[in-house]
């Protein structure tokens, strides 16, 4: 039997009271991806039967993602489901999958795209690395190779320009600062005053990995293999760039006042 949860504007599908839920749970932001979704779902609880829950959170998508996920729910209850009233951003989302995170009691929070970029073979890699860091992520740039697949040269140029740029302002000590496959350990979250971070997109990942390595937790890289989506639009935007290009300097600025 499911239960929902109306909160400003959110329904929250939860599980059953008597549901024990795993130690890793999969948060999946979505807007416009019903060409994809189903097909990472059936993936992800087939290489991961036991181990994996997979919250999915949807911004209204017109396309009828929501939908499909639902149906999806149907016979996979390890799979759950927030909907927000419009598309109010990847950061707000990705806060919000953390809060359902934390209060669930899941040990380890992964972040996965759902345009089928992040290989789902993956989990189990960064799930085996939490046993010696905090922060596991998945890096294209590791040891200055680039592991991109169907990039345009122009984007390819754009991220790993960013990346280079984000290293060299903050000091931020990983390859691929705007990577979106990463493992968090609880206790990561639990530290971090997640009612400080307001970026979004790219920005949001920058934040994210600053705030945990001025923590002085590990943060430990494992090479991916990147593909870009066959099927749906990116969600970049030169919002999202412009945001990420000013949050490096931000972050830096409150460190020095001793804000952050």
């Amino acid at each position: 039997m499911q239960q929902k949860l109306k909160k400003k504007g959110d329904i929250c599908d939860l599980p059953n009271e008597k549901y024990e839920a795993p130690v890793a749970l999969v948060i999946i932001p979505t807007y416009n991806e019903a060409d994809n979704i189903e097909k990472l779902l059936v993936a992800i609880f087939k290489m991961y039967p036991s181990s994996v829950d997979v919250l999915v959170i949807d911004d209204n998508s017109p396309d009828g993602t929501a939908d499909i996920v639902r149906e999806v729910q149907a016979y996979e209850r390890k799979l759950h489901l927030v909907t927000r009233a419009g598309k109010l951003g990847l950061g707000t989302a990705y806060l919000k999958g953390f809060a359902y995170a934390l209060d669930h009691g899941y040990r380890f929070i992964i972040e996965m795209d759902a345009d089928y970029s992040h290989d789902p073979e993956m989990i189990r890699t960064l799930l085996e690395k939490m046993a010696e860091a905090d922060l596991v992520l998945g890096s294209r740039y590791l040891n200055n190779t680039v592991n991109v697949i169907n990039w345009p040269l122009r984007r390819l140029i754009l991220s790993k320009a960013a990346s280079i740029y984000t290293r060299y302002v903050s000091g931020l000590p990983v390859s691929d600062p705007t990577s979106g496959f990463k493992c968090f350990k609880r206790e990561v979250l639990e530290t971090l005053d997640l009612k400080k971070v307001h970026s979004e997109g790219y920005s949001f990942q920058i934040e994210m990995n600053y705030r945990v390595w001025k923590k002085g937790f590990a943060i430990v890289e494992v090479p991916i293999v990147f593909t870009d989506r066959t099927v749906g639009k990116s969600k970049m935007t030169r919002k999202n760039i412009r945001e990420a290009i000013w949050i490096v300097w931000l972050l830096k600025l409150k460190t020095i006042l001793r804000m952050l």
